[in-house]
């Protein structure tokens, strides 16, 4: 009995990714091509309320971090290219900027959960983010009202809050999200 052979799918490069349409919203996983749904109402929502808070906090304090939202490339990869678009991204290497992206892992980073594809975030990108050196990820789901954070650097997984709780982003000592008031002023 011969093994029934599998077609190769054809790894994107760099080069490739770059003459994309700008238009086309995609994520590349080891040099794997996929598709990203148009974000929501909430979802928008979301991601405005809490880059907002997280970069008011950083610019009262002086900070040197920077705030970025997606749709702003981040390239974990070259061989094989893994480039991803985080919801929200804080940033404290400046030298990893370079005008287009980020090239390596941000410090923090908030995934909002698509109701198409709750498993990219929950398992895909988890995996990815631990892997290639990010800090601290949150996933914040607005259909299940849970924020599922993960301290990479503290060893915490997966602990889940409630969209009624207070919580702490690690990287900072003293930068907490009250995720009551934004659920209140969202409607959520």
């Amino acid at each position: 009995m011969t093994p029934v052979l599998q077609p190769q799918l054809e790894k994107v490069t760099l080069e490739q990714y770059e003459m994309l349409p700008e238009e086309k919203r995609i994520e590349v996983f080891d040099g794997v091509v996929y598709d990203m749904a148009s974000p929501s109402q909430v979802h928008q929502a979301l991601s405005m309320q809490l880059s907002t808070l997280i970069n008011t906090y950083i610019l009262r304090r002086k900070g040197s971090c920077s705030v970025f939202t997606a749709p702003f490339d981040v390239k974990l990869s070259d061989q094989p290219l893994t480039m991803v678009q985080p919801d929200i991204m804080v940033i404290c290497d400046r030298d990893k900027l370079d005008g287009k992206r980020c090239n390596g892992a941000p410090d923090f980073i908030i995934e909002i959960v698509s109701p198409g594809n709750p498993s990219d975030d929950y398992i895909r990108k988890l995996y990815y983010y631990k892997t290639y050196g990010v800090r601290e990820y949150w996933i914040v789901d607005p259909k299940r009202k849970l924020v599922t954070v993960n301290y990479f650097e503290g060893n915490l997984y997966n602990v889940q809050y409630s969209f009624d709780a207070i919580i702490k982003i690690n990287i900072y000592e003293d930068l907490f999200i009250n995720f009551a008031e934004i659920s209140e002023l969202l409607q959520i």
